[in-house]
Order: structure tokens, then sequence, then C-alpha cells
């Protein structure tokens, strides 16, 4: 069912939809079955919604990034989103333009998801989570309520990132040019825990099923299968494998 005053330039819808009032789905949005699009959603030409898929009110599916003159870098980006089956996009999140996002993931109130970012099958981002440009997140992970993941970054499969986390990519903080082999986020890969308030630094590697306790500052790279804690964040002691006894 499409609402009176819901704005649907597109024909390529399935069947089973509803768009509630006030909507705005742009021509040559593909739309699957089954699909919910709640009032006051803007989606941009070039998305493709897969079926199954839910979006909450004042959702912004293919926003145009601006760099406006204040920003080093330029950014580049296709008109192009795709959202996978069964996705469930929540209250006012922002989608840019040219991000994947993968079957079965949750975005959360207000989260928002910049250009070029691929994000895996079965997420969960959390509310108001941040996830800058040109970043990868892997399948099943889950990215908490209020942390930020800077640009050019890699989180990788079964990451478990807790509530305000910080990841940064540039030591210089700001004064040099803009360049992709100096402005790196820190690699966080597959299997990983990190904690509550933990600070990253850029470049640093979290290696895999490493775990970050609450609060530390990150500043070098953490060995697989080891707890790290503190400011800055030393090695502690290994990580007993999971599921095993005590």
């Amino acid at each position: 069912m499409i609402h009176s005053s819901a704005v649907v330039e597109t024909d390529m819808v399935g069947s089973d939809v509803s768009v509630a009032e006030f909507a705005i789905v742009r021509a040559g949005v593909r739309i699957g079955n089954g699909v919910v699009i709640h009032p006051h959603v803007v989606i941009a030409s070039g998305t493709v919604i897969g079926n199954g898929v839910e979006i909450f009110p004042g959702a912004f599916i293919g926003k145009e990034p601006k760099g406006a003159g204040a920003t080093a870098r330029q950014p580049t980006f296709r008109r192009v989103v795709h959202i996978g089956d069964h996705c469930s996009i929540g209250p006012h999140a922002v989608i840019y333009y040219d991000v994947e996002i993968g079957a079965h993931t949750l975005l959360g109130d207000g989260a928002s998801v910049r250009e070029q970012c691929r994000i895996g099958s079965h997420c969960l981002i959390g509310r108001y989570v941040t996830v800058n440009y040109n970043t990868t997140v892997g399948d099943r992970t889950k990215i908490m309520d209020l942390t930020h993941i800077t640009g050019n970054g890699m989180v990788g499969n079964d990451v478990f990132i807790s509530v305000l986390v910080g990841t940064t990519n540039d030591n210089a903080l700001g004064q040099h040019a803009y360049s992709e082999e100096t402005i790196v986020d820190p690699t966080i890969r597959d299997g990983a825990m990190i904690g509550v308030g933990v600070s990253m630094l850029p470049r640093v590697v979290i290696g895999e099923r490493a775990v970050v306790g609450a609060g530390s500052v990150v500043t070098k790279d953490i060995p697989a299968d080891t707890l790290a804690m503190g400011i800055p964040a030393r090695p502690i002691r290994p990580v007993p494998a999971r599921g095993a006894s005590k």
C-alpha cells in the first residue's frame, strides 16, 4: 500500500510493499518484496532495497557527501546504495551514497554510514554510531551505541565493540594535507572485543580474538589472543580460548 501523500517516482516496487505518509522514493529506486517504509523516509535514486527490509521514520538513504570547502579530503563516491534482505534501518539513520549493507543487519536510531563503506551481514550498528568513509565492517559484528569508527578503517568478522569507543586516523590532528597512505584508522581483526570507552590511535592493529579492557588508550599493536588494558594499553595475559573452562 502506498499512502496518497507519499511521493513514489519509481515503478520498480515489489509485492506487499508499504510506503507511509510523506515518504519520498525517487526515480530509479528498486524495492523488493515485503518492504515497509515508514513516514518521512527519503530514498535517493540508485538505491536497491532487498526483500523484507523495514525503514523507520526520518531515515535518509542515498545522501550525497559534501566537502563544502571545509574538508581536506574531497569525497568520491558512486551514486548507489545496496541494502540486503531483512535489514532494519532505524529512525533518522543516514546512509550515504556508495554504501553496501549485508542481509539481516540492524542500524540503530540515528546511526550514520558514510560513503565507500561496506557493512556485512547479521551486524548490529547501534544507536548514534558513526561509521566514517571507506571503512569495511565484517559479518556478525556488533558496534554499540555512540561509538565512532573513523575513515579508512577495517573491522573484521565477529567483532564486538562496546559503547563510547573512539578511533582516530590522523596523528597530525589535521595539520597536513590529506593522504590515504598516512590517514589510516586502526585495524580490528576477527573476533576481537573492545571494552567501553576505549580510545584507539591511528594505524594500530588489534589482533584476532584480542580483548581490550574498558577505558584503555591503545597506542601500539595488540597481539592476537591477548588481554590488554591501561593508559597506554599493555598486554596483561593470554586470553583463554572462547568457551574453554577456567
